[in-house]
């Protein structure tokens, strides 16, 4: 109801301007008619016929001066743009002064002004093509050194990683060659210890059956001599011999001195091979203990080692991965680099020096409007 309202009021008020409108335009033909009128009178028709062709020479003689003046402010203007385009070297001056020798002064004017208009245009555009290009510059700048930093590292990484694995390879086939050399040394001593485990025990039962032999032969002699030496003490009467019968038992030590020598080697033999068994033994023992330790420290050292070579295997896969996409970016920003050049860093002038430039080409033209316009310079 309001809108509804506010439309009726709106289209009242322009009702009421139109016919206000209409009354006026009425009122001017009427005041147009009654001019008309007036004019074609005598008063007016008569003395225009009488004055007004010389009034007309008159207005022609000022067309011509102000054509003279507008002619030679014109040139003036050209040769200062033609002496502006030289101190400047600008080529923008010196192709308007080339044309506003030729084009019309009205046209000469209109020119110089759309090209103050272009020439400011063109600041701003450059302006803000200068903001982009030093936002989009210092941005791929920090890109740049980023990524050249992130591949230097990723590069010694992945150079520490392979070495590392390849020192883990070599440590790993070292421990490996050392461990299988401890299984063949722990085997041939087992070897050795049961083949000489076995012949001290022969040894050890063949001494103790010799001097078991041995001492029932030395109780068989002792047995024998002592009833010989009874008997014949007993049976000879009168003494024929100066003594009992002794046998073979004096000569040379006697047969039971060299019966119990033998049995004495016997049973040295017997101690020795124990006490060389014990030891045997208990060197075997050792170096067993000894290879088992060692053998489970080089293998629980194989085992870190082997974990660590993988976890490394899989950190340098992922570093190259890493390397690869880092490069990519690298050589993105190095490209896109070198698309921002030609517009942004390679434009043989030096941004201040256009913008310099610009500055006074647009203060001579202005100058030049000046001119064209009859102010003074001074």
């Amino acid at each position: 109801m309001k809108y509804l309202a506010d439309l009726t009021a709106t289209c009242e008020q322009k009702a009421s301007d139109f016919e206000s409108r209409q009354q006026l335009r009425t009122e001017e033909l009427e005041a147009i008619a009654k001019a008309i009128e007036i004019i074609s009178s005598n008063a007016v028709s008569g003395n225009a016929d009488k004055y007004l062709p010389t009034l007309i020479q008159r207005s022609k003689s000022l067309a011509t001066f102000r054509a003279d003046t507008q002619s030679r402010a014109q040139a003036q203007v050209a040769l200062f743009l033609q002496s502006k385009a030289k101190e400047l070297n600008s080529r923008v001056l010196s192709a308007l002064a080339d044309r506003i020798a030729a084009d019309p002064f009205r046209k000469v004017k209109k020119m110089i002004k759309d090209l103050i208009t272009r020439l400011m245009e063109e600041a701003n555009e450059e302006a803000e093509h200068k903001g982009w290009c030093d936002t989009e510059l210092s941005t791929n700048e920090q890109t740049r050194k980023e990524k050249t930093e992130a591949v230097e590292t990723l590069h010694a990484e992945i150079d520490q990683l392979e070495a590392s694995i390849a020192k883990l390879t070599e440590e790993i086939a070292d421990l490996t060659e050392a461990v299988a050399a401890l299984d063949a040394a722990m085997a041939k001593a087992t070897t050795l210890r049961t083949e000489e485990k076995a012949e001290n025990e022969l040894t050890i039962k063949d001494s103790g059956e010799a001097q078991t032999a041995v001492a029932q032969a030395l109780t068989v002699l002792k047995e024998f001599y002592a009833k010989a030496g009874e008997a014949t003490a007993l049976l000879q009467q009168p003494e024929i011999f100066d003594s009992p019968y002794k046998g073979m038992q004096s000569e040379n030590g006697g047969v039971v001195g060299m019966l119990e020598v033998i049995e004495s080697d016997f049973a040295r033999l017997e101690a020795d091979t124990k006490a060389a068994e014990a030891t045997a033994q208990k060197e075997y023992d050792t170096f067993m203990t000894d290879s088992k330790v060692d053998k489970e420290a080089k293998s629980t050292d194989i085992e870190h080692k082997t974990a660590k070579k993988q976890d490394e295997e899989q950190a340098l896969t992922v570093k190259k991965s890493d390397l690869e996409g880092t490069q990519k970016e690298l050589d993105a920003a190095l490209a896109y680099f070198d698309k921002l050049k030609p517009s942004c860093v390679e434009a043989g002038v030096s941004y201040e020096d256009r913008v310099a430039r610009r500055e006074a080409e647009i203060q001579s033209l202005q100058e030049a409007l000046r001119i064209l316009n009859g102010e003074d310079l001074a």
